[in-house]
């Protein structure tokens, strides 16, 4: 199960790695996928700044919790997605739903609960 948990979440980290690669890159077009557009450069560089930061911390956190067998490592993207999981949860009872709207919630759902179990699991280290 260890190796299961830590080969999901390292490959995860990678995916999110990526992901903020590519918001540091280029922006516009990685946004527009998560349905934001930015008006000028202040935009985009909240854009390349906020997401980048969010999913390249999220991606090192478990990339290096999976690496290092470091379940308290783990709880920092957990919160993460747990913290952007319940954005969206306010967001589709203020302002309603769209089509597609799930797939995220999914995502970040199923990270919360995989980087949880597996902070329960491996063991914990301290400072």
């Amino acid at each position: 199960m260890r190796l299961v948990l830590t080969a999901l979440i390292f490959v995860g980290g990678l995916f999110f790695l990526i992901t903020g690669i590519g918001f540091l890159i280029d922006p516009a077009t990685n946004a527009e996928g998560f349905g934001i557009k930015a008006l000028n450069s202040t935009g985009l560089a909240a854009i390349r700044a906020d997401m980048t930061a969010f999913f390249v911390v999220a991606a090192v956190c478990m990339i290096g919790g999976a690496w290092y067998r470091n379940g308290t490592i783990l709880l920092i993207p957990a919160a993460l997605f747990g913290i952007a999981l319940l954005g969206r949860t306010i967001s589709i009872f203020a302002d309603g739903t769209t089509e597609g709207f799930w797939l995220p919630m999914t995502v970040e759902a199923t990270c919360v609960i995989v980087l949880l179990i597996a902070s329960r699991v491996l063991p914990h280290r301290g400072s």
